[in-house]
C-alpha cells in the first residue's frame, strides 16, 4: 500500500525522534537552560517504536532517519538501530547526530545496520564551536566524522546551519574542504524553531547569499551527479572538483513543501504531519492501550491526511508548541 498524502505527495520517509535529550545546548536549537525533560515513562521504548516503524513500513515508508535532541545519549541505541535494520522494507536507515559521541560508537553502528549519518556542525573554530553549542569540544566532532567515513556510513554530510553574526564568515571555509577533502556539505537555513536567538531579518542568512559567497570565492558551482538524499537538499560541486558536494537547504526563502515525503514521530510518542506547524496526534497512547495494529496504521494514515499543503512562515506563523530538539529537526 503506497501512502500518498491530499495534495498528491508519496509519503516514504518517517524521522524518528529517540530522546528529548541532547548534550549540547546549540543557540539556534535550545535554550540554555535546556527544556523541561520528560519522564523515561512518557519516552517511547525501543520496542514500541519498532512497532511503529514496522506499521509505517506496511505503508511504504522506506526511509527511517534517528533524530533526537541527540540520539547517541539514548542507551542502547545500537540494540534499537539492530532491532529497526530488520525491519522488512525499510531500506534507508540513517541518522542525525551532533558527532560528539559518534567516534566511540560508529563502528558499531555501522555492524548493527545503520547505513550513514548526518552530522551538525556550524563552525571549524574550536572557540566558536563552545558558543554555538555552549559546551562540547570541536575535536570530538571532527573524530566522529573521520570515525564514520571508516566504519562505512557513507556519505558523512555535514550540516551547517548559518546564523548571520555568527559563523557566516567560514561558508567558504567549509566550501573548501569539499575540494581539499571531499566533504559533503549541506547550508541549512537557520528556521524559528526554539533556541534563544531572536527571530529577525538580521539573524537569517538566504541560501542565495551563500550561493553567490561561494561562486565568488571559490568558482562557479554545478549541479552534482551525487544520489538524491531522502530530503530536500539540492547539491552541487565546485567546477572541476567532484570530491565532495555541497547542498543547500532553503526551507525559508525557497521553500520545498511540495516535495515533503515525511512525518516525524517525537520522543514521547506524538505523530507530527509537519516540522513547522505544531498539530501532533497521540500515537502513544494508542501503543499502550493494547490497540491492534490497524489502529496503529491508522494513526499514520490520519497523520498523513492531516499534512498541510505548505508551512506558514511567510505569514509569519511559526510554531511555538516544542523547541527543535524535541522534535528532532
Amino acid at each position: 500500500m503506497r501512502a500518498i498524502d491530499g495534495f498528491g505527495r508519496p509519503i516514504n520517509y518517517l524521522r524518528v525522534s529517540v530522546t528529548d535529550r541532547c548534550n549540547l545546548r546549540c543557540i539556534y536549537c535550545m535554550p540554555a537552560a535546556g527544556v523541561q525533560q520528560r519522564e523515561m515513562s512518557e519516552i517511547l521504548t525501543f520496542e514500541e517504536i519498532e512497532t511503529v516503524v514496522r506499521t509505517a513500513a506496511e505503508l511504504s515508508i522506506s526511509k527511517i532517519r534517528l533524530t533526537g535532541g541527540e540520539p547517541l545519549v539514548r542507551l542502547g541505541i545500537v540494540d534499537l538501530v539492530a532491532m529497526l535494520a530488520q525491519v522488512p522494507g525499510i531500506d534507508d536507515l540513517s541518522m542525525t547526530t551532533n558527532g560528539t559521541l559518534l567516534a566511540d560508537k560508529a563502528e558499531a553502528l555501522a555492524i548493527a545496520g545503520l547505513n550513514r549519518v548526518n552530522v551538525s556542525l556550524d563552525t571549524l573554530k574550536p572557540d566558536r564551536f563552545h558558543y554555538i553549542t555552549r559546551r562540547g569540544k570541536l575535536d570530538d566532532v571532527l573524530q566522529g566524522i573521520e570515525a564514520a567515513k571508516i566504519a562505512g556510513l557513507k556519505p558523512v554530510k555535514i550540516n551547517m546551519v548559518v546564523v548571520r553574526g555568527v559563523n557566516e564568515d567560514e561558508v567558504v571555509d567549509f566550501a573548501r574542504l569539499t575540494v581539499d577533502e571531499g566533504w559533503h556539505v549541506r547550508y541549512i537555513e537557520m528556521m524559528p524553531i526554539g533556541g534563544d536567538l531572536t527571530w529577525s531579518g538580521d539573524d537569517h542568512v538566504p541560501v542565495h547569499e551563500i550561493q553567490t559567497w561561494i561562486t565568488e570565492a571559490i568558482g562557479p558551482l554545478q549541479p552534482a551527479a551525487m544520489k538524491r538524499g531522502n530530503g530536500p537538499a539540492r547539491y552541487y560541486h565546485i567546477a572541476g572538483s567532484e570530491k565532495g558536494t555541497i547542498g543547500f537547504i532553503s526551507p525559508v526563502t525557497e521553500h520545498f513543501c511540495d516535495q515533503c515525503n515525511r512525518l516525524r514521530l517525537t520522543a514521547d510518542g506524538r505523530l507530527r504531519p509537519c516540522l513547522l506547524s505544531d498539530v501532533e496526534l497521540d500515537l502513544r497512547s494508542i501503543l499502550r492501550s493494547n490497540a491492534s495494529m490497524e489502529s496503529i496504521r491508522e494513526s499514520l494514515k490520519e497523520s498523513i491526511r492531516l499534512k498541510p499543503r505548505q508551512h506558514c512562515l511567510e505569514e509569519h506563523i511559526a510554531p511555538h508548541g516544542r523547541a527543535m530538539s524535541e522534535i528532532g529537526g
